[in-house]
């Protein structure tokens, strides 16, 4: 299928779900996570769930993270240039939600994607081969492309991988896995 056709199949499919089912599927995800062998690194890039979008709820993976005492890192998107700045999560970090609904923080330390070991990335649909649909803009594509060829990207869906998405590009960066609720996929 064609990424068009998966975002519109996706996005119909995420809008039947509860957010009881949302919390049990994110809490599934969160719980095969810790079968990856990913846990040594020190810095972890997560998005913040835009609830409107019916995301995977990544307040359970941001637990996880604090327990293992890791540095939590987040972004924030600018839609004029299509790049996304990190910053540092820490308890004196200001989350607002921007006008798309993302939240993000106001400010704080920014982090380079030299440093960036782990990276845990929204998306609407994957395939077989680690190629996913996001919702077309092209940030993460273009924040993936800048990050160092050994960091770890960690697709998270709440549904099976597609056989083939047909309308892959050169420049979009594959996944090293992708996890499910019931099953993680590897790509190396």
């Amino acid at each position: 299928m064609t990424k068009r056709a998966l975002r519109k199949k996706y996005k119909a499919l995420r809008s039947h779900l509860s957010e009881n089912q949302i919390d049990d599927l994110s809490i599934s995800i969160a719980n095969q996570l810790l079968k990856l062998p990913i846990w040594e690194p020190i810095y972890y890039h997560l998005f913040l769930t835009i609830e409107a979008q019916k995301e995977v709820n990544t307040d359970y993976i941001l637990n996880i993270l604090s327990g293992k005492d890791k540095n939590i890192v987040i972004s924030k998107s600018d839609f004029e240039t299509g790049l996304m700045t990190h910053f540092l999560l820490t308890d004196n970090t200001v989350i607002k939600k921007n006008s798309y609904n993302i939240p993000e923080p106001v400010d704080g330390i920014e982090i380079s994607n030299d440093n960036l070991e782990v990276v845990f990335i929204p998306l609407l649909a994957f395939d077989t081969l680690g190629n996913r649909v996001g919702y077309g803009k092209g940030f993460y594509d273009r924040f993936l492309a800048n990050c160092k060829p050994e960091t770890i990207k960690i697709g998270l869906s709440f549904f099976e991988a597609e056989t083939e998405i047909t309308d892959v590009f050169e420049s979009d960066v594959k996944l090293d896995y992708c996890v499910t609720p019931e099953k993680i996929y590897s790509f190396n």
